[in-house]
Formats: structure tokens, C-alpha cells, sequence
């Protein structure tokens, strides 16, 4: 499938002649300075301007139509009005045209009009087998010398180089280019895409992926528009070279609507952020940050672990750093005995030879040079990051050229952050010509190591086979049937469901009056839960429809009988249900909602009231594989909750793996299921039975 994805768009950014219709000739139009671009960027074929009511665009000849050029036209961008572009799209068809780039806007971003004109715009593309880019886009860009083709409207001219950049903005598009050359960063190749009539950044990444010229891939995205297609894409390209995003839209109001724990915490940019973690995309905030992690891939190798190392003649910067880099998830690195013994006999009596290592403001490029021989080979470090604040005295080229010369060859990154005065612009250069960052701040440098170390544990990671498991799924189908309209099934209905897929419940009889409630309570034994239930009693805990710990007959029916009386008035019809109390002692949540754009989104995270509160939520986008249930309860910020403590043996956190696993399957056997939650999930000792004691389920209506 990725193959197809492909096909023609050597149309787009390879072609062999150019024709821009809509050409102008007067300064600051956009079609004047496409013609002004396809010649100043050194394309090779012929640029055909189309104006009818010009003779010369550029000193280039024009031409009064498309049909009108008397040679084969493979790549025509398109700076017409908007109640135009169909026709001279069609033209451009019957003429062979390989690909269009549409500039113009008016389409499906102005509604009405502007969708059904972009519909017979995608229609026309299919007929004719064009490739489309746009429409309301800047345009695109390649820079290969035997390829260069930029058919865009940037003012920037962008550096060659061997990396691939794709903008969902037009207008951010401008300023990715003018930054990126800004920062020294090569673009090999870039696309803004706008409405995505027919390339999507899915096709673009499947294209770079093959393209011997990209090493790297960057992305700007507003959507993920096609998730399905974007993940089986990005998954492949991922493990041949780097994809790093910006991906705006990060609040998320309408998750405040949801009636679950999962529904609610899963927002719309967290199933895009987890999409984008699963796929091996690093996601970024800012250009700065993506541009800085670019030239990190492609100079530096990756951390093939967690543990850093600080090497400063600052005090202040080397605190922040080891601030950031544990902030981060990563260690600061203890040096081997031989390293510190050694570091100790060189430094001043002041400076220290922990880690961070201060050298102190005195350190030249000799001190940094003796310390880095040592440090930058200790077997314990798997990164480093170098920081120097230049008093006057002190030659920073000289600390810069020492830090090139120790770090040569190195298996780990090195990355550096230097605030020099004396020399300081040399030192730069010094610096980044041996393929070494310059980060202004250290902690943007420990940002930079976790991504690369993320990159590296996730070409690490292999996907383990989910286990078989054993279900009666015709258990379920029995309840289904009953229970045919859409919305929240009755609770008894849910347990039913979730235990024909084995899901274990903790022991319970549903009654109607207090006097069956305290019947109840004898035959499963004290103590005892006492739950109310009804039609819309979603969170029992906010209606105060929950008592837990009852060790009498007295407790039980006093209980009953105030939650039927108080909660009666309030919901109607209610029943009662007696729980036996379970024997575990830790609480998780594990649950599915069925996300329109993503499909079914995973979670797992510490259990009860407090969930939407804590927040200690993992998530994954389906399908599963058997590592992912243990790496999502193994992520959590509690996670060392789940273990032994305080005399208190370990949580058995197979019982809650084996649980999502079976939530998956039950949301594969039935895509009716939009959002199923076992909350709270008790996890006994090991070697002990775990239970559920609270579920809820929502189906599609049909």
C-alpha cells in the first residue's frame, strides 16, 4: 500500500518542465514570484508562464492557455481566481500534466461553494491520473541540483541539504523555510500541503521514506487527517530515519463532555500525541526545538541509554542542566572510580569532580581538554552535554577546538552549549562544522538527549504476540440482544458482558428492597459494599450512592434503606447491589473509548474517584500488542504505588494486563462498544484473585 501511495508525485517534485498559470508581471503578485523562484532556483527544464494578456513574464515567453504551449508540460502550479481552477485543471489534464500545485484558496476552508468545488477538483485529478498538492498551499520546493524546483511563493530560498519538511500552513510555511536557514538546516525537499485534496502528509512521508537524498523528516501538522494510512506509513518510515512533528491544537474542550474516566481524559491531542508516539514520530513544541533535534540525528549518533554527564566551568548552567536532564527521565551518570580519581588529581581543589563536573571559570582549553580525554570515555555515560561561559580571559575557540578534538569518533552524543564573548562567533563555527549543536540554553540540550535517547528505545523495542484468550462470546451476544438500544447498559448488563470475556467481578447479588440487601450481606459474608443503582447514576461517588466497609446486619439496612429513599427522589427507579468486599489493595482503571478519527484508544492507570484529579492515565491506540499493557501500567507516574511498600506486598499487575487485553478483544468482537471502563480493578497479591467491582459500557444505538 505504501508503494501506491507514491505513484506520480515524481510528477510533483521531479519534473521536467514547469508551466505557472496565473503568472504575473507585476512585482509582489504570487504569480510573479513562482516564475521568479523556478528560475533564480536553478531549474533545469524550461518554465512556460501562462498569461493571456502578456507576452513576457521574467523575460521568459508566456502563453495564453495551457494548450497553448507547443511542448509536454509535466508540473503546471496554478495562481488562478478560484472560479477558475477547475477549468484550467481540466485543460491541464487533457494536456498530460503529471502533477498540480494549487495555490489558489477558496475551497473547502470558506465551506459551501468552496467543498463542492474542491470535490470536482479531486474528481478532475482522478480522472486525469494527476498528482495534486493544495489547493490553498505556498507550493513546494527541491533543492537536489539535478532536480532543484522551487515552485513556491517563499521569499526564502531555503539551503540545500537532507532533510524533508511538510507544512500544513501555508503562511507557517514561509517562516519553517526562513528559520531553518536561519538555524543552518538543509531542506532537501518541502511541501505545504493545504487542504490535502489528494497528497497528505501520509504520502509524503512514504516518498521521502524511499528518497536516498532524506535523512531526516519534519512535519507540521495541524491534523492528523487520515490516521489509519498515517500510521501504517509512519510505522515503516520511522524505523529507516527520523520523523520529528509539530503538532498544534493541544487543548481539547470537547473531552469535558465525555461520561467516563477514559473518555474524558482522552482528549483529542492526547490520541494524537499517543498516535505519534506509537509510530515512532518525535513530537515536538516549537520549530526551534525540532530544528535543534534535526541537526542533532543527522550529526550526532544516538544515546543507547539514560545516563548523562554535565561537563561545565559554571556552577549555575550545570545545575540547570542536571535540573532538566532528571526532570527529563534520564540519571546523571556516576563516573567509574578510575574517571573521578583521575578528574580529582587534575582539577583545582575548588572545582569538583562529581557529576556535574565544574571545572570553575578559570578552566582554558587545556583544563577542558584533559577533563573531556577522561570523561567523554567513561563506559557509564551514554551522553554528554559540554557547557562554557567565557570570561573575558578565556579563548573560547580554544575550549571549542578542545571539545572537538576529545569527542571525535565518540559511540554517544555530544552536545554543547556555549555563552563565550572572547571569540565566541569562532567557537560556534568550530563547533558545528565538526557536526557538534550549539544550544543557547542547557536546558534546551537535555530536551534534545531525551528525544534522541526516545528515538532509540523505540527502534529497540520488538512488539510481543498477543497471548490467545479464551472468551464466550456468545455470552455476550445473549445481552446484546436483549439490550439493543444505544447508550449506558444497565450495570448488571455490563458485568454480564465483561465477565463472559473474562473479566473477573468481585462476588454480588442485586436486590430491591433493605430487607433483601441485609439477606444478601449473610449469604456473601461480611463485610460488605452496598451500591445504588439507576438510569443515569453514571458516578456513583459524586451522588454519595456507595458505602463501603459494612460489618453488621444493622449497618446494611440502615444504608439500603437511606439510598433508596434519598437517591429514590432523585433518579427513580433504583436497586441496590451488595458486594462482597474485595481482598486486593491497590485500585487501577483500565478502559477503551472508540475514538472517531484514531479508532479504539487504550488506558491504564491508578483506579477510583481521584482518577480525572491524578491524571496517571497511560494510553495507547489499538491494536495492542502483548508489551503494550505491561509498558502502560510500568509508565505511570505511580507506578511504584503498584509495588511493595510499607509491609504491603507488590499488586499483581498481570491480573490488570490480562484485563486490557481482553478489553481489547471484547472492543474487536464488538465495534458497536464506543467506550467500556472497569473502575476500580482491585489487584490482590500475586498467587491471589483480583476483581473488578465497578464497570460501565456504552454501545452504538442501531
Amino acid at each position: 500500500m505504501i508503494g501506491t501511495r507514491t505513484q506520480g508525485l515524481d510528477g510533483l517534485f521531479r519534473p521536467r518542465s514547469v508551466a505557472v498559470v496565473g503568472a504575473s508581471r507585476r512585482p509582489g503578485k504570487i504569480g510573479r514570484q513562482i516564475v521568479a523562484n523556478l528560475v533564480a532556483g536553478g531549474f533545469q527544464g524550461p518554465v512556460y508562464p501562462v498569461n493571456p494578456k502578456a507576452e513576457v513574464v521574467l523575460s521568459v515567453p508566456s502563453y495564453a492557455s495551457v494548450k497553448a504551449i507547443p511542448a509536454p508540460v509535466d508540473l503546471a502550479v496554478l495562481v488562478v481566481p478560484p472560479d477558475a481552477v477547475l477549468q484550467v485543471a481540466e485543460e491541464c489534464g487533457r494536456k498530460g500534466v503529471k502533477g498540480l500545485v494549487v495555490i489558489t484558496a477558496g475551497f473547502r476552508e470558506i465551506g459551501g461553494v468552496g467543498i463542492e468545488r474542491e470535490e470536482k477538483l479531486r474528481a478532475i485529478a482522478a480522472r486525469h491520473g494527476m498528482r495534486v498538492i493544495g489547493p490553498n498551499c505556498m507550493g513546494i520546493v527541491n533543492t537536489q541540483p539535478e532536480f532543484a524546483c522551487n515552485a513556491s511563493f517563499s521569499a526564502a530560498q531555503p539551503l540545500p541539504g537532507s532533510v524533508a519538511m511538510v507544512s500544513q500552513s501555508g503562511a507557517l510555511g514561509e517562516a519553517i523555510l526562513a528559520d531553518a536557514a536561519q538555524a543552518g538546516l538543509g531542506v532537501a525537499m518541502f511541501a505545504s500541503v493545504g487542504n490535502r485534496v489528494d497528497v497528505t502528509a501520509a504520502d509524503l512521508v512514504a516518498y521521502w521514506g524511499d528518497d536516498d537524498h532524506v535523512e531526516v523528516i519534519l512535519l507540521y501538522l495541524e491534523t492528523v487527517g487520515e490516521p489509519q494510512e498515517f500510521v501504517q506509513v509512519a510505522r515503516a518510515v520511522s524505523r529507516k530515519k527520523p520523523i520529528i512533528a509539530v503538532k498544534s491544537g493541544r487543548s481539547d474542550a470537547g473531552a469535558m463532555a465525555a461520561s467516563s474516566h477514559t473518555g474524558s481524559i482522552a482528549g483529542a491531542d492526547v490520541a494524537a500525541d499517543t498516535l505519534l508516539q506509537q509510530c515512532g514520530v518525535l513530537r515536538v513544541d516549537n520549530f526551534r526545538d525540532m530544528f535543534a533535534l534535526a541537526q542533532a540525528l543527522l550529526r550526532q549518533p544516538p544515546p543507547r541509554g539514560g545516563r548523562m554527564a554535565v561537563v561545565t566551568n559554571a556552577g549555575g548552567p550545570g545545575i540547570l542542566a542536571t535540573d532538566a536532564i532528571v526532570g527529563l527521565g534520564m540519571t546523571m551518570s556516576t563516573l567509574a572510580p578510575p574517571t573521578a580519581k583521575a578528574l580529582r588529581k587534575l582539577l583545582p581543589p575548588e572545582a569538583s569532580a562529581g557529576n556535574p563536573i565544574d571545572l570553575i571559570a578559570s578552566a582554558d582549553g587545556a583544563r577542558y581538554r584533559a577533563a573531556l580525554r577522561l570523561v567523554a570515555r567513561d563506559p557509564g555515560i551514554d551522553g554528554l552535554v559540554v557547557l562554557f561561559v567565557s570570561p573575558i580571559m578565556i579563548d573560547a575557540a580554544a575550549v571549542a577546538q578542545a571539545i572537538v578534538d576529545e569527542t571525535r569518533g565518540l559511540s554517544k552524543p555530544v552536545l554543547a552549549c556555549v555563552m563565550g564573548r572572547q571569540r565566541g562567533d569562532e567557537a560556534l563555527r568550530i563547533l558545528q562544522q565538526a557536526g557538534i549543536p550549539v544550544f543557547r540554553y542547557p536546558e534546551d540540550a537535555a530536551t534534545t538527549l531525551r528525544l534522541m535517547w526516545r528515538r532509540f528505545r523505540w527502534l529497540e523495542r520488538r512488539p510481543v504476540k498477543v497471548p490467545a484468550l479464551r472468551v464466550d462470546k456468545a455470552a455476550a451476544a445473549r445481552v446484546f440482544r436483549v439490550h439493543r438500544g444505544g447508550g449506558w447498559l444497565p450495570a448488571a448488563a455490563a458485568e454480564a458482558v465483561l465477565g463472559a470475556y473474562g473479566i473477573p467481578f468481585a462476588a454480588s447479588r442485586r436486590v430491591r428492597g433493605a430487607g433483601e440487601a441485609v439477606a444478601a450481606a449473610h449469604k456473601l459474608g461480611y463485610p460488605v459494599v452496598v451500591k445504588a443503582e439507576a438510569a443515569g447514576l453514571l458516578h456513583k461517588s459524586e451522588h454519595r450512592a456507595v458505602r463501603t466497609g459494612l460489618r453488621s446486619g444493622d449497618e446494611v439496612f440502615a444504608t439500603a434503606q437511606d439510598l433508596l429513599d434519598r437517591l429514590g427522589a432523585k433518579f427513580g427507579d433504583v436497586t441496590l447491589q451488595v458486594q462482597a468486599h474485595a481482598e486486593g489493595h491497590r485500585e487501577v482503571l483500565v478502559g477503551m473509548t472508540r475514538d472517531p478519527r484514531f479508532g479504539p484508544l487504550y488506558a491504564a492507570g491508578l483506579g477510583g474517584v481521584q482518577v480525572e484529579v491524578l491524571r496517571d492515565v497511560a494510553l495507547r491506540i489499538g491494536p495492542l500488542d502483548g508489551r503494550d499493557p505491561v509498558e502502560m501500567f510500568a509508565g505511570l507516574k505511580g507506578a511504584a504505588l503498584l509495588g511493595p511498600f510499607r509491609g504491603a506486598p507488590a499488586a499483581d499487575v498481570g491480573a490488570g494486563v490480562d484485563a486490557l487485553l481482553r478489553l481489547q478483544k471484547l472492543a474487536e468482537d464488538w465495534p458497536q462498544i464506543l467506550e467500556v471502563e472497569v473502575n476500580p480493578f482491585i489487584l490482590a497479591g500475586a498467587g491471589r484473585r483480583s476483581a473488578a467491582v465497578d464497570a460501565r459500557l456504552r454501545v452504538a444505538g442501531r
